[in-house]
C-alpha cells in the first residue's frame, strides 16, 4: 500500500495536549494521523476525501463538532466519525449517531476504547471505499453496452424470458441470445442472479 493510500486518523481537538497524547497512542500501534485545532482548519486542508477516519471533539469553539459533521454530510464525505466529548449528554449522542457517527466516546476515556473504535472506523471506510469502487467498475462496464444491449440486460434482470424479449423488441429469438451473451461477456456475469445483482447496485446507485 503506498503511503497515499495508507489510512490516516485525522484528530480535530482544540486542546494541543490532548491531541498529541492521541497521536502518540496511535503512533504506538502503528498508525499515521495528522492532529487540527478546530473543525475549519481541518476543512480547509482537503483531507476529508482521504481514506481513514476522523476523531473530532463535539464542544469546539467556534463551528462545533455537529456542525463540522453536518457539513461534511452536505459535501457528500463519508469520512467515518469518532466524537470525543468531556460533556457527553445524551440528546447530543443520539444527533451525532443518527448522523452517522461511528462511536461516541466521554473523556476521560480508555486508550483502548479509542483503538477499538479506531479500528472500526477505518474498516467501515475501507468497505465504504471498496464498494464505490466495485460500484463504479460496474458503471464503466454498463458503459460498454449498446443501447440495445441495455434493453436487453433491462428485460432479463425484469425476468422475461429469450422469447418474451424478443416479442417485446419486434426482433429475432436468435438476435436476443447474441444480445445476452455479449452483454454477459461486457458486464463479467457468470449467471443470471449475478446479472441482477449488478442491475440492483447499479440502481441504487
Amino acid at each position: 500500500m503506498s503511503t497515499k493510500d495508507e489510512p490516516v486518523v485525522f484528530i480535530v481537538d482544540d486542546d494541543a495536549s490532548v491531541r498529541r497524547s492521541i497521536q502518540d497512542l496511535l503512533s504506538s500501534v502503528g498508525l499515521r494521523s495528522e492532529a487540527f485545532g478546530s473543525p475549519q482548519e481541518f476543512l480547509d486542508s482537503k483531507s476529508a476525501g482521504r481514506p481513514g477516519c476522523l476523531v473530532l471533539d463535539v464542544r469546539l469553539p467556534g463551528m462545533s463538532g455537529l456542525d463540522c459533521q453536518r457539513q461534511l454530510a452536505e459535501a457528500g464525505v463519508t469520512i467515518p466519525i469518532i466524537f470525543v466529548t468531556g460533556h457527553g449528554d445524551v440528546p447530543m449522542t443520539v444527533r451525532a449517531m443518527k448522523s452517522g457517527a461511528v462511536e461516541f466516546l466521554t473523556k476521560p476515556f480508555r486508550s483502548q476504547e479509542l483503538l477499538d473504535a479506531v479500528q472500526q472506523a477505518l474498516e467501515c471506510d475501507r468497505l465504504t471505499r471498496e464498494k464505490l469502487r466495485e460500484t463504479a467498475e460496474l458503471r464503466n462496464r454498463f458503459e460498454t453496452l449498446t443501447p440495445r444491449e441495455r434493453e436487453v440486460m433491462e428485460l432479463v434482470v425484469s425476468g422475461l424470458l429469450n422469447k418474451q424479449i424478443a416479442a417485446e423488441l419486434g426482433i429475432g429469438e436468435h438476435t436476443v441470445k447474441i444480445h445476452r451473451g455479449h452483454l454477459m461477456e461486457k458486464m463479467k456475469a457468470d449467471s443470471l442472479p449475478a446479472l441482477i445483482r449488478m442491475a440492483c447496485t447499479l440502481n441504487s446507485s
